[in-house]
């Protein structure tokens, strides 16, 4: 069993009236199941409303399923004495950073979560240190929060959670708040987080790319999951995308379009550098 599993999961929102009758239900999680392996970066991907955020909730035990099971380090979230241990098992960070941050200075706020673990006072700050170390805000730990840029902030929020020393990082919509150098900021503080620490990493977006260096991507539509496979093999099929009401990644579209005006490319090119290689060797210059 993988750091995170989901089987058969579904998940209703219940409306209700003033006098409590149930006036309707939405089934947001339709029936998923999914695997995700310690050490695993995978991206969940899917428009608004698709169930992408709900799904990332229950990961955390935030939500629990309606029907079906959600075992986090084989811990059923469902079971309420295992709460706590789940969420410092998986960590959650959330699309505002304003919304998690607490602390008036920087390295007060990554060490609140240890502090609330009952860690000792010298743990604390070693992993306040090596926590904003691996984000690269370990310069600022001096610094108010409020003074900090959006991916400054998002990538503290960040720190905080690692500073708890999760398995796993749940990150939905990290970047939906912010600009694009604050996005790739972000971006690159979890791929690190991934690769040199090993902290498994749940990525939910919607920015194609963000994706691309996933090990695995799932695409939701109408609370189940239409496609899975890797970045090379999702975004391989752009007609499929576009019909699931979802972007490409700009360079994979430019591809896309040489390729049905006749060049002859791979098919799935996700960065630049693949593109220039690829025309390279076609002959074009």
């Amino acid at each position: 069993m993988g750091i995170i599993r989901a089987k058969d999961v579904v998940y209703e929102y219940i409306r209700r009236d003033e006098e409590g009758n149930v006036e309707g239900i939405t089934r947001a999680v339709d029936q998923v199941s999914l695997d995700v392996k310690q050490g695993d970066f995978i991206a969940i991907l899917g428009h608004n409303g698709s169930g992408k955020s709900t799904l990332a909730k229950h990961i955390n035990a935030i939500l629990n399923p309606t029907e079906g099971t959600v075992w986090v380090d084989g811990m059923d979230t469902r079971d309420d004495t295992k709460t706590w241990d789940i969420r410092q098992r998986a960590g959650m960070v959330f699309q505002n950073p304003d919304n998690q941050i607490i602390g008036q200075v920087v390295e007060e706020d990554v060490g609140f979560g240890p502090e609330n673990m009952g860690i000792p006072t010298k743990e604390i700050w070693e992993r306040v240190e090596e926590s904003l170390k691996a984000v690269g805000m370990y310069e600022f730990r001096k610094h108010s929060p409020n003074k900090l840029s959006g991916g400054q902030k998002q990538r503290v929020s960040i720190a905080g959670v690692l500073a708890m020393h999760p398995k796993c990082i749940v990150l939905d919509e990290p970047t939906a708040m912010l600009d694009p150098r604050g996005r790739k900021e972000v971006i690159r503080a979890v791929r690190a987080l991934n690769q040199v620490e090993g902290v498994t990493a749940v990525l939910i977006t919607h920015y194609m790319e963000e994706t691309i260096y996933a090990d695995k991507v799932f695409v939701m539509d109408g609370g189940k999951i239409a496609m899975e496979g890797t970045p090379r093999e999702i975004f391989s099929q752009v007609e499929r995308l576009k019909e699931l009401r979802l972007d490409v990644p700009q360079v994979t579209l430019l591809a896309y379009e040489l390729q049905n005006r006749g060049l002859k490319l791979p098919r799935g090119i996700l960065t630049i550098e693949e593109l220039s290689d690829a025309l390279s060797g076609s002959g074009v210059r």
